[in-house]
């Protein structure tokens, strides 16, 4: 999928105007962006209005153009998780370019591979980062530069895109497989329109807390894209994210909503003193980005009195079933799929008619939703595999029961096999994580020989409470079928992670003997 087949088609369209413009024409002296940097500071270190933001977006995107970018050509953002770094992201699609939204903290090889394979015109790069590591041929524009640039004497006009026409891409984070390119439109923040009530309650008097980077697509969507669609007011925190701050971030900053990923939700009750949690405004949390165990949602709600509604989502088109306000949560499932969203269990194999209530077998999204991903960036094969009919196999196994819910099952390259049968490991980490003394736990499928594998499970204990390898494997045999339970378990520090904080499965293995 290249910018020139992704673009052209629908009504005209511009992600930056829909999410800046709109609420700057309508409330421009309305906080839109908040940057703490310092927990305890009487001050917020920048607030952004709407009308503010939308002048450097404007006049940022004048200056791209001003040096020669063209429609349709990358700029891979490298940045801290500053202001500049959505003013950046939000100024290239202004301007037609499409915006590539990465960490500062890719090593060289990881961020040339994003270059080479993006094939990107410019790199937005972070004051401390080399530009020695940059190929010859990519301009580099420093952070100083781009707040020079936000002050670029003429302001350009949104450019004349269409709902179809190419915004931004981005890279999955290669938790199964090798990293690549998702190419999004402009239509994505009509896509994404279902959450707003399918997930958040969300209107223009919320403050949404995001703990995520900006990289990361959960970020991107409830930290960005959706509050400034629904002129809210977004929240980000500079400082060092340690588990113990963000209680006293809720509270100060006033924030109505708060997105993290469950483990730190779990960190954060881990580490709060004990007792009720203070945390002001807030009206629930959200979560996604892995699943959460089973009883997090009460510990929650027992020490903050707020509800946390849980997504699912990928890259390639956001959260797209959830619980919410409306949706109540139903233990062992995930939630419905968002108001106005198609979405079924195709057969595991082949075949494009639905499967009945109760059956698993992989999720599927119907091609016609308008936060699909226009493609895979130059994986024309890969365009193929995930589509079966009319309908988008993103490699997900669930089940969708009677009334609805839907539960998650995991991903197809993530589930192990076992005696033949396949096993997804977060059944077997759901029922393991209730063992006592157990944090963390993730599960894989790993050989010991060459013609035979196992499922091992990989426990980080609660600080000061021995593990007892034989009891968790006693303790599986109570709660899962013995084809399901795991064959060796390992007890460990740490669980390795993406920088986004997704569980690394694959990289899941005993330590040397």
């Amino acid at each position: 999928m290249t910018a020139e087949r992704g673009g052209g088609g629908g009504a005209p369209f511009n992600l930056a105007r829909h999410c800046i413009g709109l609420a700057a024409s309508r409330q421009p002296g309305k906080p839109a962006l908040i940057v703490i940097a310092d927990a305890d500071a009487a001050e917020p270190a920048e607030v952004w209005t709407f009308g503010q933001l939308e002048d450097a977006v404007l006049r940022l995107a004048a200056a791209l153009l001003d040096r020669g970018y063209r429609p349709g050509e990358r700029i891979l953002i490298r940045l801290d998780n500053t202001s500049t770094y959505p003013i950046t992201f939000f100024a290239a699609m202004a301007a037609g370019l499409i915006a590539l939204p990465a960490s500062s903290q890719l090593t060289a090889a990881e961020a040339g591979f994003l270059l080479a394979d993006s094939g990107a015109r410019a790199v937005a790069l972070a004051q401390d980062l080399a530009r020695g590591d940059v190929p010859a041929g990519v301009d580099v524009i420093s952070e100083s530069d781009l707040r020079t640039m936000m002050t670029f004497a003429p302001r350009a006009d949104y450019a004349a895109t269409r709902a179809d026409d190419p915004a931004y891409l981005i890279y999955t984070s290669g938790t199964t497989a090798r990293t690549k390119g998702v190419l999004h439109a402009h239509r994505v923040a009509i896509g994404r329109a279902p959450t707003y009530r399918g997930w958040y309650g969300l209107s223009d008097t919320d403050r949404v807390l995001h703990a995520g980077a900006f990289n990361w697509t959960y970020t991107l969507g409830t930290g960005l894209i959706d509050p400034w669609a629904n002129a809210a007011t977004s929240i980000v925190f500079t400082g060092e994210k340690t588990p113990g701050i963000w209680p006293k971030l809720i509270a100060t900053t006033g924030a109505t909503l708060f997105a993290a990923v469950p483990s730190l939700i779990r960190q954060i009750l881990k580490y709060a003193p004990p007792g009720p949690i203070a945390l002001g405004q807030l009206r629930h949390g959200l979560i996604a980005g892995e699943r959460p165990p089973a009883g997090l949602f009460d510990d929650w709600y027992a020490r903050t009195g707020t509800h946390l509604y849980e997504a699912l989502g990928m890259s390639e088109i956001s959260t797209y079933v959830s619980t919410s306000p409306d949706t109540p949560r139903k233990p062992g499932t995930t939630g419905k799929p968002q108001p106005g969203r198609r979405v079924v269990i195709l057969p595991l194999d082949d075949g494009e008619d639905p499967l009945p209530a109760g059956e698993e077998g992989l999720i599927a999204v119907h091609r016609s939703d308008p936060g699909l991903m226009l493609g895979y960036w130059n994986r024309p094969d890969e365009d193929l595999e995930v589509y079966r009919g009319e309908w988008f196999i993103g490699g997900d196994i669930g089940s969708i029961d009677a009334e609805g819910y839907l539960t998650h099952l995991g991903r197809a390259n993530d589930v192990m096999n076992a005696f033949g049968y396949r096993v997804a490991p977060q059944e077997v980490e759901a029922a393991l994580a209730q063992f006592p003394g157990v944090a963390e736990v993730a599960c894989a499928e790993i050989r010991v020989r060459d013609d035979v594998s196992v499922i091992a499970a990989f426990i980080v204990g609660i600080p000061g409470v021995a593990i007892d390898c034989a009891a968790v494997g006693d303790f599986a045999a109570s709660k899962l079928a013995a084809y399901k339970c795991p064959r060796q378990v390992f007890v460990v520090d740490h669980l390795p992670r993406t920088p986004n904080g997704k569980v690394q499965r694959r990289a899941l293995k005993p330590a040397p003997s």
